[in-house]
């Protein structure tokens, strides 16, 4: 079920175009990924689903009604710019932004020891934010984010400044979030966490759509469409067996198995037919694009959807 409903957005600034008529939906209790290189709307597109700028035509829905002040306060949202009040302590920043949700003090200063164990910040409680690192800024305005416990989760940038032990820190609360049942939308240019963590994306270059699918069905889809077509292969044999083969393009050895760059991949059957006659085949396996590999493509002007 659509928790968030965008359709035919668009917003200019100055007579330029940052947004291109742009519709998508978001699913409760997903992850759902915002990517695009930077500049691409991403930032914008985000700024009109919270209501903090308007969109010049087209209409937003978030729980099935136009954004108000009571559907904002289910809503917890990390900014790309980072702003803390840098004089006061975690504890009473994480308390006072509580509150303005609406949650009770008490309950609030609950909330905030606890999610400081959880980041592993607790011993830092009594320090001002100026005193932290900004990585340890990073880790406490992720957490002001989601203190008052959002239906609606929504991370700009989230690993940016991150070491990886604390990236995957973030990225475990953010499965935890999902389990029990928020909705995340994360916007990054990064593509490793994103081929792990998101259900379905929405990729966007020069403020227009150019992928809106699963992660997996993406990559299916543009096996094809890549340069550098290729296989996997296992075998006991020689390399010479290859000689002769004109659909292979270029052949890359590893330690235990080679990769062969096809010239196409309607190839791949026809190759897979010659090699049993020639080789004891023991893993053949087509390569799929990372998202990564698409992402550049696209932006690059390689592919298109």
């Amino acid at each position: 079920m659509a928790i968030i409903e965008l359709t035919d957005i668009s917003k200019s600034y100055n007579d330029t175009q940052v947004i291109n008529n742009i519709s998508f939906s978001v699913n409760q209790g997903e992850i759902f990924g915002l990517l695009g290189p930077n500049g691409a709307g991403k930032t914008t597109i985000l700024r009109m689903l919270l209501d903090i700028i308007t969109s010049d035509s087209g209409s937003i829905k978030v729980f099935d009604s136009t954004p108000d002040y009571a559907a904002k306060d289910r809503i917890g949202y990390l900014p790309e710019e980072r702003g803390l009040y840098k004089t006061t302590k975690i504890t009473d920043h994480l308390v006072y932004l509580a509150q303005l949700k609406g949650i009770p003090k008490k309950q609030a200063q609950e909330k905030a020891e606890y999610l400081l164990r959880l980041i592993e910040m607790y011993e830092h409680k009594e320090k001002k934010v100026e005193e932290l690192s900004k990585g340890m800024q990073q880790k406490i305005q992720f957490i002001a984010a989601i203190i008052h416990d959002p239906d609606i989760i929504v991370v700009d940038e989230p690993f940016s400044g991150l070491d990886p032990v604390n990236t995957k820190l973030i990225i475990n609360i953010l499965l935890e979030q999902k389990k029990a049942g928020k909705t995340i939308i994360l916007s990054t240019h990064i593509m490793e966490q994103v081929q792990t963590l998101c259900d379905r994306i929405l990729m966007i270059n020069k403020g227009s759509v150019v992928l809106y699918d699963t992660v997996d069905r993406i990559r299916k889809k543009y096996r094809k469409n890549l340069k550098n077509n290729s296989v996997i292969l296992e075998f006991d044999g020689s390399v010479d067996a290859f000689s002769g083969l004109d659909c292979i393009r270029k052949v890359i050895e590893h330690d235990t198995f080679v990769e062969l760059i096809l010239q196409d991949a309607d190839d791949i059957q026809p190759l897979l037919e010659e090699l049993i006659k020639r080789v004891e085949i023991i893993r053949f396996e087509q390569t799929t694009p990372s998202l990564n590999d698409i992402f550049i493509e696209i932006v690059e002007g390689g592919i298109t959807e």
